[in-house]
């Protein structure tokens, strides 16, 4: 791929299949990138001694899209190296070991894009609508991510 095609860009996926680790990172690959940082969110089987059957995640979709958009500009501002972003979330029933959000980010030197990785997933978790059902063996509970902006400012 030639430098000059290889402009910044930004890869947003919110769907109800399940997300694969090799499409994110390949979305972000750049032959002038050195650092490819990735994180993959998964659904763990126990939360505070309950048994977690599943996950399901709704969410306002065109907001959250936005938001995302928003979290890469930040990015951009933030880390001026970046290269390539991916993020990706998934929607609907996610089971236990299966990945609910992946994060892939690009950048020349490794330091860039760990911090955005970092920075993205923080965000996404404080300000992006979606939401998340933990599904136990015999109830369920709607979570609240204890990031969340709007959780915070009535407390």
């Amino acid at each position: 791929m030639d430098e000059r095609e290889d402009v910044p860009k930004d890869f947003i996926k919110l769907k109800s299949e399940k997300l694969s680790v090799d499409e994110v990172s390949e979305l972000v690959i750049s032959p002038c990138c050195g650092a490819v940082s990735l994180f993959i969110g998964t659904t763990r089987n126990n939360f505070e001694g309950k048994k977690v059957v599943r996950l399901e995640y709704e969410a306002y979709t065109s907001m959250a899209e936005m938001e995302i958009k928003k979290i890469c500009r930040d990015v951009r501002q933030k880390w001026p190296s970046v290269r390539h972003i991916a993020m990706h979330h998934r929607l609907g029933v996610v089971p236990v070991t299966e990945a609910s959000v992946m994060i892939a980010v690009s950048s020349p030197h490794r330091a860039e894009s760990l911090e955005a990785v970092t920075y993205c997933i923080n965000t996404l978790k404080a300000f992006v609508p979606i939401w998340k059902k933990e599904i136990y063996e015999d109830e369920y509970s709607w979570k609240e991510n204890k990031e969340c902006f709007w959780t915070n400012s009535e407390k």
